[in-house]
């Protein structure tokens, strides 16, 4: 069944979610959209549109996180609240395909994150608008979430359609139930409407700009190994790492160790294949000592390797 949340509520019910998790939403700033901690409403708070500039991976997976203090074989506490992410978007969900099998999928669990996707809560939402560069179709992704959240909001006129995707999210549902009433035919095909609208222009900007679909992928990397495209593309690249850091699916990590007096901490920070010290051996050997040998490795990776 679904409910319908009239958008006067909507503030209302993040206050009550205050409670139990740290609320974070997309805010507008100019022509992007960046997740901020939800404190009070605010005019420039923005659940559809499109996605927020920060990838989703950074609430499960800290750009600087302590894993160890001193050799205690106990997994450091969290100290925060768990994280409720509002406004989602079904590209970045599509990471987890990625990072659970990195993180979590095999015998060897990554304690933290594992913590993270089983208290975290994720509150994803419709695309109500395309970009010039939005080509999510081409990967087999829709631009409205359909797995992998535990509430999805759907917006409509003067309000929300709400869809539960998780026990969690049928709990935090039922928890709140004075706020919703259950959504009626035409709220339905109101939903129906716009998703249908806004994957007719995703797929007109696939069509326009040539984006070519993931069937088309396997081998490609492989047939164009020694393409000189590497080294032309490298030519524009000024080595910065932004690629990893804003890509859902990158998981790269390094490991530091951190004194203070008698103390001792590590840390996994995000690493970049981009940057020439991350295949560099203790020797001080490298096997891709050249931009454009870790751009196409970057490539490889991502279309042929991980694939694989």
């Amino acid at each position: 069944m679904m409910e319908y949340l009239p958008r006067d509520n909507l503030f209302t019910w993040l206050d009550g979610l205050k409670a139990d998790y740290e609320v974070f939403v997309p805010v507008k700033k100019g022509t992007n959209r960046f997740y901020q901690r939800y404190i009070a409403p605010a005019e420039d708070i923005v659940i559809g549109e499109v996605r927020a500039v920060e990838p989703l991976k950074g609430f499960f997976t800290p750009v600087r996180e302590k894993v160890a203090e001193d050799f205690s074989p106990e997994v450091p506490p969290a100290h925060h609240k768990p994280f409720a992410i509002v406004g989602v978007k079904a590209c970045d969900l599509k990471g987890f395909l990625v990072q659970d099998q990195v993180f979590l999928n095999h015998s060897c669990q990554d304690p933290f994150y594992a913590r993270a996707r089983e208290d975290n809560l994720i509150i994803s939402a419709d695309c109500t608008q395309v970009l010039e560069t939005c080509f999510c179709l081409a990967l087999g992704v829709h631009p409205y979430p359909e797995s992998h959240f535990d509430i999805n909001l759907s917006e409509v006129r003067e309000g929300f359609l709400v869809e539960a995707g998780s026990a969690k999210g049928r709990q935090i549902l039922e928890n709140y139930k004075s706020l919703f009433r259950e959504a009626d035919t035409a709220v339905l095909e109101e939903r129906e409407a716009v998703r249908k609208q806004i994957t007719a222009e995703v797929q007109s900007k696939i069509e326009k700009c040539g984006v070519p679909y993931q069937d088309q992928y396997p081998g490609i990397i492989e047939r164009n190994y020694e393409s000189k495209i590497w080294k032309d593309e490298a030519k524009t690249c000024v080595e910065c790492g932004a690629c990893n850091t804003i890509c859902p699916t990158c998981h790269c990590f390094v490991l530091t160790d951190q004194q203070a007096g008698n103390q001792l901490a590590r840390f996994r920070c995000w690493d970049s294949c981009m940057l020439k010290d991350f295949a560099r051996v203790a020797s001080g050997g490298n096997p891709r000592p050249q931009l454009w040998m870790r751009l196409r490795n970057r490539f490889e990776k991502k279309f042929d390797f991980f694939p694989k």
